[in-house]
């Protein structure tokens, strides 16, 4: 059933509808942050089975959902797990579409059109996911996305409806990353690999038939860490500067004991033990985690491009984000940041059952279309 799941999350598409009501009071300062709640049109109303769980009390019920879902699978939780078994376990992908599934919600046909290719890094091969508008008359911008996971589980399956939303919803190419995984890859290896697509994407926007003046990086979680790191990369190798950077609950920094941390210790999708889990997985010491690759908030961010910070309100990484996004204030960085409530980690993906999903989305397209003017 799991196969069958990530095999339709390739085809599905989360757009179909108006951007939404998400007014940013833009003030003439470097840095705009709303907190956004939820907006629930064109999304069949859900009814979670129980009562808020004691770890997010303020969740929505299409949220609560879903996490009610991915609870039933019955996995064993992830850091007691290999890394082997721990990419067999279900996945907030998979819980969407079994939700969707019950609920007779059908997702609208894809706009886009895929194909792969491997590209040669460092002592080895990635591979590339490239998400096309169909139908594309001219050169378009180009978006090169990184996928979440802790630097450990997940792939591009997992990630598609994030990666696919965003090409609809730009009219953009996307180049999803299959950057390698640790603990087989270890730290800085999804980092160079991170570079080296970004990198193959520059030289060869062209016979992508996409713009080479207009690249932008993006990614969640473990894959907002990277792209961030992307931009540094560039800055520092004197290649092109990405237009913009959207950052999607990024790992920004290594102290597990800030208020999300503490606040959500046991949240899911993404608890503390997990994240203490991923950095023993990926990183060959603790000292490590201190890197200014991981640890973003110590990184030199000046001269980096206009950033878009997204974080979720029932999340461990909220505060990763809200750090970071003051750091790269402070560098004077133009930075603009959205708190959606009522949701957890992993929520940007799921627009076909979660109504802040479509807000996210909407509001990541909407400033990345403004970068590429």
């Amino acid at each position: 059933m799991k196969n069958n799941l990530l095999k339709t999350a390739i085809y599905l598409s989360i757009t179909g509808f108006t951007f939404l009501a998400c007014t940013n009071n833009t003030k003439q300062h470097s840095t705009s942050t709303d907190s956004i709640t939820s907006d629930s049109s064109n999304i069949i109303s859900l009814k979670p089975a129980g009562p808020a769980p004691e770890w997010g009390k303020t969740i929505r019920p299409e949220m609560q959902t879903v996490m009610e879902k991915l609870v039933s699978y019955g996995d064993r939780p992830i850091e007691g797990l290999s890394a082997t078994e721990a990419r067999k376990n279900h996945t907030p992908a998979d819980a969407v579409l079994a939700v969707a599934e019950q609920n007779h919600i059908v997702a609208p046909a894809s706009k886009v059109d895929t194909s792969g290719k491997d590209i040669s890094v460092n002592g080895g091969n990635v591979h590339v996911r490239i998400y096309k508008p169909k139908n594309a008359k001219s050169a378009l911008p180009i978006v090169v996305y990184y996928h979440g996971g802790g630097f450990v589980i997940a792939n591009l399956d997992v990630y598609d409806a994030s990666a696919r939303a965003l090409s609809e919803q730009v009219n953009a190419i996307v180049v999803s990353v299959a950057y390698r995984l640790a603990p087989e890859y270890k730290f800085p290896t999804a980092h160079q690999d991170a570079f080296a697509a970004y990198e193959w994407v520059v030289k060869n926007a062209v016979s992508l038939k996409g713009d080479p003046a207009k690249i932008a990086v993006a990614g969640e979680s473990a894959g907002g860490n990277l792209a961030a790191n992307v931009s540094i990369m560039a800055r520092d190798k004197h290649i092109m500067l990405p237009l913009a950077q959207v950052l999607i609950y990024p790992i920004a920094q290594a102290d597990m004991n800030t208020e999300s941390y503490k606040m959500y210790t046991d949240a899911k999708p993404l608890n503390k033990a997990m994240m203490n889990w991923f950095t023993t997985q990926y990183l060959y010491t603790a000292i490590e985690a201190q890197d200014p690759k991981i640890s973003l908030i110590h990184a030199n961010l000046r001269n980096l491009p206009p950033t878009t910070i997204i974080t979720a309100e029932i999340d461990p990484l909220n505060n990763d984000g809200v750090m970071l996004s003051n750091k790269l204030s402070e560098a004077g960085v133009k930075v603009n940041s959205r708190n959606y409530e009522g949701v957890t980690h992993e929520f940007f993906g799921m627009a076909l059952v979660v109504p802040e999903a479509k807000l996210a989305q909407a509001y990541a397209a909407e400033q990345l279309k403004a970068a590429f003017k």
